[in-house]
């Protein structure tokens, strides 16, 4: 016969103190003396307890979970952005749970559902929701939640967000004031927030020009694969524009590997730039011109938001956060000398 589980009673008897007194030393409680808390946690350890979360969860009305709903969990801006968020949920001894929708609108309802009664509060970064009222919808009214990313028209919810507007501008006026005048971009998924607004940017400094310039838009899926696919098109050209601005780092890698295999120098043919400054960006050859986007503070913000509200069960928003994109030159737009990489002011 399999030997019954330890009970918070178990070692209870064992400590010789009380089921309540062991309750508040393994939750953390500051009226528990510390050579009582100190015994307590070596039974408890010793006899190998485990506490019941769901037992737990009914009597403090607290899972000590936060949800996390993304729309990929593939590459480094996701994996950056985690990290950030998980640093301040474990400080806070809280647990995550991750969920993706894998981009597609329609899972979105079922996920955020299936969070109900799991999570003591959401984060939800949403770049696919064009109708404002479809997160509003499928959120619970009263479970704290915080948006990451997220075009919403009102400010029911707090929103920690990027100005891609203005970092795709300063880009490209970047790479103009360098001397390029035909310049191609490569574009994120069409009905991605952060591409759109990314590619508007591109598209305002470009017209806002004061000489000829010409601008070439390439399809892309903020991927290495397809900004690969961006590369070898513009290899396909009858002549080569000066400069590429993709819309994320990793399109941007991929156009790199495109170029090298065809033995184009980067940047003595042709410039290349990103968005994101992802940690490989400054590690590839050429280094990669970028835009510093604050990936893991970005999170950071977010959950410790979050953390707050929850905490002094709070549910209505706190004003909008922008961060605004830091433009760093490294050698991959800079002409002459690329055998040392490196940041440059922008």
């Amino acid at each position: 016969m399999a030997k019954s589980a330890v009970t918070i009673k178990d070692v209870a008897r064992e400590a010789n103190v009380s089921v309540a007194t062991v309750s508040r030393a393994l939750n953390g409680h500051d009226n528990v003396a510390a050579p009582v808390r100190a015994l307590v946690l070596e039974v408890a350890k010793r006899l190998r307890y485990s506490p019941h979360a769901a037992a737990r969860s009914l009597s403090s009305r607290s899972t000590q979970t936060v949800g996390l709903v993304l729309p990929d969990l593939y590459g480094e801006f996701f994996s950056e952005l985690m990290r950030g968020i998980d640093g301040v949920a474990s400080a806070h001894r809280r647990h995550l749970l991750v969920s993706s929708y894998h981009g597609e609108q329609k899972q979105q309802g079922a996920v955020l559902q299936a969070m109900r009664g799991r999570v003591d509060g959401l984060l939800v970064l949403s770049p696919y929701a064009g109708d404002p009222d479809f997160l509003i919808d499928n959120l619970p009214p009263a479970l704290p939640t915080v948006l990451i990313n997220t075009p919403l028209a009102d400010a029911h919810y707090p929103v920690f967000s990027i100005d891609d507007h203005a970092g795709a501008l300063s880009m490209t006026r970047h790479l103009l004031d360098a001397g390029h005048r035909r310049i191609a971009f490569i574009a994120g998924p069409v009905h991605n927030h952060d591409a759109q607004q990314r590619l508007q940017g591109f598209r305002a400094a470009m017209a806002a020009f004061d000489g000829k310039v010409e601008a070439i838009e390439l399809p892309g899926n903020f991927d290495e694969a397809s900004g690969h696919q961006a590369g070898l098109a513009l290899l396909a050209r009858s002549s080569l524009p000066d400069a590429v601005f993709a819309a994320n780092d990793m399109m941007a890698l991929g156009c790199l590997y495109a170029f090298s295999q065809a033995g184009v120098k980067v940047p003595a043919q042709i410039a290349l730039a990103g968005y994101d400054d992802i940690p490989l960006a400054r590690f590839v050859h050429p280094a990669l011109t970028t835009m510093q986007v604050s990936i893991a503070e970005l999170g950071e913000r977010a959950m410790l938001q979050l953390v707050q509200m929850i905490d002094n069960d709070q549910t209505q928003a706190a004003p909008a956060v922008t961060l605004v994109p830091t433009l760093v030159v490294r050698d991959s737009t800079v002409a002459g000398d690329v055998s040392a990489p490196g940041d440059r002011p922008g």
